[in-house]
C-alpha cells in the first residue's frame, strides 16, 4: 500500500510544471504593441548654432563745415567784376587823355589785356578777397564791411606793384622805380583801384555772409542730430 502513494506524488510534481508551461506559452501567443512617446535618441540630427560677433557701433560727431572754399569761389566771380570795371576805368582814363577812335576800342582794350598794369592789381584784390574770406569764414556782413578797407588797400597797392612791375622794376635805376611811385600815389586809376577794391569786396562779402549763415544752420542741424542719437542709445548691429 505505501509505494503507489509514493510514485503519484512524483507524477504530480511533474505535472504541474508542464500546466504552468503551457500557460505562459498560451499568453506569448498574444500580440503586444509598443509605442514610443518620444523619438529615439539615436541618429536624430543635431543642429550646430555658432555665435556671431555683435558691434556696438558708436556714433561719430560731426564736422563743422566751413566756408572758405565758397569765399574762394565767390571771390573769383568778384575778381572778374573788379577786372571789368578796373578795365572801363582804364579805357575810361585814357579817353580823356587822348582821343580814342570807336574803331580803336577794340585795339586798345586788347593792349590794355596784355599787360602788367592791368592783370597784377585783378590777381591781388583776389587774393586779398580770398585771405580775408578765410578769415572771417562763417562770420557776418559786418566783418566784411569793416575789413574791405583792407582789400580796398590791396587793390591799390595792387596797381601800384602792377605799375613796376609794367615798367618793369629789374630794368630800371630805383630812383625812376622811386619817382614812378611817386607819380602813382594819388593817380586817379589808383584810387579807382582802392575804391573798386572795398565796394565789391563790401557786397560780395554780403554773399558769403549770407551763405555762412546757412552753413551755420547746417551744422547746428548736424549736431542736434547727434545729440538725438547719442540719447538713444547704442545701436546693436550684427555682421
Amino acid at each position: 500500500a505505501p509505494e503507489p502513494a509514493t510514485t503519484a506524488a512524483p507524477a504530480a510534481a511533474a505535472a504541474a510544471p508542464a500546466v504552468a508551461t503551457a500557460a505562459y506559452s498560451h499568453a506569448d501567443q498574444t500580440p503586444t504593441t509598443v509605442t514610443s512617446s518620444e523619438p529615439a535618441a539615436t541618429g536624430a540630427p543635431t543642429a550646430v548654432y555658432s555665435q556671431q560677433p555683435i558691434f556696438v557701433q558708436a556714433p561719430e560727431a560731426p564736422r563743422a563745415r566751413g566756408n572758405r572754399g565758397a569765399a574762394g569761389a565767390i571771390g573769383l566771380v568778384a575778381a572778374l567784376v573788379f577786372a571789368l570795371l578796373y578795365l572801363a576805368a582804364t579805357l575810361g582814363l585814357a579817353a580823356l587823355d587822348e582821343s580814342i577812335a570807336l574803331a580803336d576800342l577794340g585795339s586798345r582794350t586788347l593792349e590794355i589785356l596784355t599787360t602788367w598794369a592791368f592783370w597784377v592789381p585783378v590777381a591781388v584784390f583776389f587774393l586779398g578777397f580770398w585771405i580775408l574770406g578765410a578769415f572771417i569764414n562763417r562770420g557776418r556782413w559786418g566783418l566784411w564791411v569793416v575789413f574791405g578797407l583792407l582789400v580796398g588797400a590791396a587793390a591799390y597797392g595792387g596797381h601800384l606793384l602792377g605799375q613796376l612791375f609794367q615798367a618793369p622794376f629789374w630794368s630800371i635805376a630805383p630812383s625812376q622805380a622811386a619817382q614812378l611811385m611817386g607819380e602813382q600815389l594819388l593817380a586817379p586809376l589808383a584810387v579807382i583801384a582802392f575804391v573798386l577794391g572795398r565796394e565789391i569786396t563790401v557786397w560780395f562779402g554780403a554773399w558769403v555772409a549770407r551763405r555762412g549763415r546757412r552753413v551755420i544752420e547746417l551744422n547746428d542741424e548736424a549736431q542736434r542730430e547727434y545729440e538725438r542719437t547719442l540719447e538713444a542709445g547704442p545701436q546693436l548691429q550684427q555682421y
